[in-house]
């Protein structure tokens, strides 16, 4: 029968909060739907600075900042007291019936920074609501202005936009699509901006902006006039393509591509934005502003489920104009989220963690090259600030990817994690199926020394599993 307790199972012990021993010595197992088949988890207990702490005392660094979403650091006291004031004040006040001073206070000091003309802010409960929110808003937009042939809207392979139906339709990400193709199939797809795969043409990618906007181009054109609403991208794509940054001219060539023909350009920034890649946000790298951009992620640091739509005055305008936005969620315009991105705003600002981010990044990188440059299976080593990626190879000529069977990836994480260093990583990159990717995303306070650390690991892990895996015949 369908939920019977099967033999020999115990019922999951109560947890009693008097017990803190219970939190170290003897962590309760209950039934959790976990994000890992691994039957072993380590219990986290406790964080700071760039060291998670498991059950047992150990120690381990976090290159990956969680999954880049930690920028200022595990265990801020200030962030966690201003949580806990703001939710002993006011924890909760639907935002259909009222607005809050931490919610108003925020979207005035983070408008300034935003590469977004006059932004109104559409706070929500993290990315993929926000994408969500973006599409919609994107629809209404061109509802309140009368064009209500325009639904179409273009993103690109080797993106990534959350696990929502319509987020992850919106993804080029072909392992994460697989499962739900029969559900997904509304949105078009271009090329993805990705030179170091371009010459593949299993890659789905093009080399060089003028390529890339042209293709645009044609795909704008070729729809019905009058029926693409918006064109939406990463500005450096983030976990799918492991810190792919598009050609110099490739973001000014898209941004001029969507003006000619009245398409919304809307930025995907949840994983670039708030300093990742050693800039407020990603854009701000070529100086674009984008009619629509979604954040999530850094703009809270991992401390409370948040993010945001921001629109410009001219979306915004239109929409509220027109009998406003049908869309909501239980939990956008949560006072306690928006106290916590405040605090965030001012960590970063005080103890300039954005250059720090920047100035770290480019010693990561100059680090790994140093010590994986001449390794016979390293691809590329890319990126921004501390959004760091490393690709590897079967063939450094031919970039010819392992095969999936072989695991590469999984042996590199499981080494680097047996060594106490944590990393994110990526598969499929190559060509849907094949493609191994490190990406590298510590908080902003990392130091130097644990940067060393992080190269001496990660170099170590992967001269391990290359070494492996070209010994087995199958790969």
């Amino acid at each position: 029968m369908i939920g019977a307790r099967k033999p020999g199972r115990r019922p999951a012990r109560c947890y009693d909060r008097r017990d803190a021993s219970i939190a170290h010595d003897d962590p309760v197992t209950g039934r959790v739907f976990r994000r890992s088949l691994d039957p072993a988890l380590p219990v986290a207990v406790e964080a700071s600075g760039s060291t998670i702490r498991d059950a047992t005392g150990r120690e381990y660094l976090d290159a990956a900042g969680g999954a880049i979403v930690v920028n200022v650091g595990h265990g801020r006291a200030s962030i966690a007291r201003v949580l806990g004031e703001q939710s002993a004040r006011l924890s909760y006040a639907h935002g259909s019936t009222f607005t809050t001073e931490p919610l108003e206070a925020y979207a005035a000091e983070i408008g300034p920074r935003l590469p977004v003309d006059e932004p109104a802010i559409y706070p929500v409960s993290g990315g993929s609501e926000a994408i969500e929110t973006a599409l919609k808003l994107a629809r209404a937009y061109h509802l309140a202005r009368g064009e209500s042939e325009r639904w179409i809207v273009y993103a690109r392979w080797g993106s990534y936009h959350g696990n929502t139906l319509g987020a992850l339709d919106l993804s080029g990400r072909r392992p994460l699509r697989r499962p739900y193709e029969g559900w997904l199939g509304r949105f078009r797809h271009v090329s993805a901006a990705y030179p170091y795969r371009a010459p593949d043409p299993d890659s789905q990618a093009l080399a060089t902006g003028d390529e890339l906007a042209a293709e645009l181009d044609r795909a704008l054109s070729a729809a019905e006039p009058r029926t693409v609403a918006a064109f939406v991208a990463e500005p450096i794509v983030g976990a799918t393509l492991a810190a792919a940054v598009p050609p110099d001219d490739y973001w000014p060539k898209i941004a001029d591509v969507c003006r000619r023909h009245g398409v919304l350009l809307i930025a995907d920034e949840v994983m670039t934005g708030f300093g990742r890649t050693g800039r407020w946000f990603g854009l701000d790298h070529w100086n674009i502003r984008a009619d629509i951009l979604v954040a999530a992620k850094g703009a809270s640091s991992g401390y409370w489920p948040f993010g945001f739509v921001a629109a410009s005055d001219a979306v915004h305008d239109a929409v509220t104009g027109h009998g406003g936005f049908v869309h909501g969620f239980t939990y956008s315009h949560a006072p306690a989220g928006a106290a916590v991105a405040r605090e965030v705003l001012r960590i970063l600002d005080d103890e300039d963690l954005i250059e720090a981010s920047r100035v770290k990044g480019e010693r990561l990188r100059t680090l790994l090259v140093d010590r994986l440059g001449a390794h016979e299976h390293l691809g590329e080593i890319r990126g921004r600030g501390l959004m760091v990626g490393i690709e590897l190879v079967g063939d450094r000529e031919t970039r010819r990817a392992f095969p999936r069977g072989a695991r590469l990836t999984e042996a590199v994480v499981r080494n680097a994690r047996d060594a106490g260093v944590l990393v994110y990583s990526g598969t499929g990159n190559a060509n849907g199926v094949d493609g191994d990717t490190i990406l590298l995303g510590p908080p902003f306070v990392i130091t130097d020394a644990e940067l060393d650390r992080i190269v001496t690991v990660v170099a170590t892990a992967i001269e391990g599993a290359t070494a492996a895996v070209a010994a087995t015949p199958s790969a």
